[in-house]
């Protein structure tokens, strides 16, 4: 590249701009949010939980678009700095020929090289000053940056909070209205009558135990065939025992 192309490049690309050349429009967006009082933005807004979603969303975009346009100035520090050392070897060149043509008494020619290296020199003092305001803009990300991450810690841990509370209230609500419902008090209702029911089965099988089971005519007959065993062998006793059976009243002694 040529003494030309040098500088009409450099030029061209780096011109003193607001902020060294970094977007208006992210710095104050970001102040925005930073500056934003969440309690006020939920207090007004009619469904906190999706308001805090879109205040999440707006932050975390931000966070990329402001850490973008960061490494953009960090790549564009170093070009300058870059071109600022080409500078500097440009203005020995410059030197070295106007040392040249001196020496071959040229004056005009040395003159003319001596302007040019100051043109050098001052492009590269207009780069620096440029390259100092970038390193100001950086700082100043930076920070925000770290004050933007805080915001968004901040607005997560409400989310969380609100999802919290929003899920604790909804279930009161069905509770409160679940318990002032009549529905309850007929579920109530039936369990009485249930219970009732079950009660009365309980009572019934309780009366039977007490009771006892009804013979059946199959053990009846068997009874009378075990009385009459036992008739028998009561009258084997006696006549073993030599008393005479006459009746009702023989078991009975003399």
């Amino acid at each position: 590249m040529d003494d030309q192309d040098t500088r009409a490049g450099v030029g061209a690309q780096f011109r003193p701009t607001r902020n060294g050349g970094m977007p208006m429009g992210i710095f104050s967006r970001t102040r925005d949010i930073i500056a934003a009082n969440f309690s006020d933005l939920l207090e007004r807004a009619e469904d906190p939980s999706k308001m805090i979603r879109m205040i999440i969303l707006e932050m975390e975009e931000t966070l990329v678009e402001t850490r973008a346009s960061a490494a953009r100035s960090i790549a564009d520090q170093k070009e300058m700095q870059r071109h600022v050392d080409r500078l500097h070897r440009l203005q020995a060149d410059w030197a070295d020929k106007a040392q040249l043509a001196l020496s071959k008494s040229r004056e005009d020619l040395a003159r003319a090289a001596l302007i040019e290296k100051k043109k050098a020199a001052d492009m590269a003092d207009q780069l620096r000053k440029e390259i100092g305001i970038l390193a100001e803009s950086l700082h100043a990300y930076e920070v925000d940056i770290d004050k933007l991450q805080t915001r968004l810690r901040e607005a997560r841990s409400r989310q969380s909070a609100i999802a919290a509370r929003l899920e604790s209230a909804e279930n009161r609500v069905r509770l409160k209205q679940l318990m002032t419902s009549e529905r309850v008090d007929e579920a109530l209702a039936r369990f009485d009558q249930l219970e009732r029911r079950v009660d009365d089965a309980e009572g019934r099988a309780d009366a039977l135990d007490l009771a006892g089971p009804k013979p059946t005519l199959a053990d009846e007959i068997a009874a009378l065939a075990a009385e009459d065993r036992i008739d028998e062998e009561l009258a084997a006793m006696k006549r073993a025992l030599g008393q005479v059976d006459t009746g009702p009243d023989a078991g009975k002694e003399r």
